[in-house]
């Protein structure tokens, strides 16, 4: 797939500080800055199959540049994006990853977060799986189907936006929602007819069951990723945010250059063989931006439709899960 240019380190710095100057929020230096202003512990929420970050973890860089700031770093592990971005919400972390749904689905339910930054589309990464002899040949042919998916995740819009390409409507399916490990054993068993789902256990089932991929999300959605920070812990800390981003950034350059290196690390901890692993890693771009108003209206597509749908219960406008500029 093809890859987008990456921001040099200093050009994504000053990005990120020239918007959270906007909100009247200076970038501090990376070296110092007033203490007693800022939170002393910076609690991070991933999901194990959110690479960057469990690599950014395992290797301890981010520990190492925030010490000298007397800032700890705490990290909790959650199964998805829905459940990561409630953890957010009740204020039990500062700090997360999630796909292109998880924040439409919080912010209609009140969630008070913003968006820090975005990974350039991926859509290698996320599938919809049919059983290898199934008669279904397209996504037109789902109709009527149990399909599973993880309600609210990324593959909840790749799934709605799939459907609508070819013609199908949401209502005319049987949702099954279930999280990656229960799905996976009830496409297996022959319970449900597809399985809407992403990397690595997309990869995974595609290696390793009776799946074959019906398609990806390549000409149907974006398939973005965010970097999300609770909107108090912004206000008061965009020196430490820029500070993480920046180190996510050289996270996924050395990931980009070290694949195989990165799969043999990545394997113990997500429990999954390191080929089906770096065959997932080269599905993400591993390039982050600050965000701008052109992700923030394909944020807003998907809100509109989920709206309309009546997935989610009221009209947003995602562009207020921003930091506010200042006079």
């Amino acid at each position: 797939m093809s890859r987008h240019p990456l921001l040099t380190r200093r050009a994504f710095i000053a990005s990120v500080g020239a918007s959270l100057a906007a909100a009247a929020l200076p970038l501090a230096s990376t070296t110092v800055f007033a203490a007693d202003a800022h939170a002393k512990e910076f609690r991070i929420g991933y999901q194990k199959a959110a690479n960057t970050l469990v690599l950014l973890k395992a290797h301890g860089t981010l520990e190492k540049r925030l010490a000298p700031l007397g800032i700890t770093v705490k990290w909790t592990e959650f199964p998805a994006g829905p459940q990561l971005l409630e953890g957010l919400n009740v204020g039990a972390i500062d700090f997360g990853y999630v796909g292109e749904a998880p924040p439409v689905f919080a912010q209609a339910a009140g969630a008070n977060f913003v968006y820090t930054a975005y990974e350039v589309p991926t859509p290698h990464a996320e599938g919809i799986l049919v059983h290898r002899d199934a008669p279904i040949k397209t996504p037109a042919d789902l109709k009527g189907k149990k399909i599973a998916f993880n309600k609210g995740s990324d593959v909840h819009w790749f799934l709605v936006a799939a459907l609508e390409k070819a013609g199908v409507k949401y209502s005319e399916i049987q949702p099954v929602y279930l999280p990656p490990a229960d799905a996976r054993a009830a496409f297996e068993r022959g319970a449900i007819d597809a399985w809407a789902i992403w990397d690595p256990f997309l990869e995974a089932a595609k290696r390793q069951s009776n799946a074959r991929l019906l398609t990806d999300a390549e000409g149907i959605v974006n398939h973005h990723q965010f970097f999300l920070s609770a909107r108090p812990f912004a206000e008061q800390n965009g020196d430490v945010l820029a500070i993480v981003i920046d180190e996510v950034g050289k996270e996924g350059a050395w990931v980009r250059g070290h694949y195989s290196e990165a799969a043999a690390q990545l394997a113990p901890i997500q429990g999954l063989d390191a080929g089906v692993i770096e065959a997932g890693l080269r599905h993400y771009a591993h390039i982050y931006k600050p965000v701008d108003a052109h992700v923030l209206a394909a944020q807003q597509r998907i809100a509109d439709t989920f709206n309309e749908l009546r997935i989610i219960p009221a009209k947003i406008v995602t562009k207020d899960a921003v930091l506010a500029a200042k006079a």
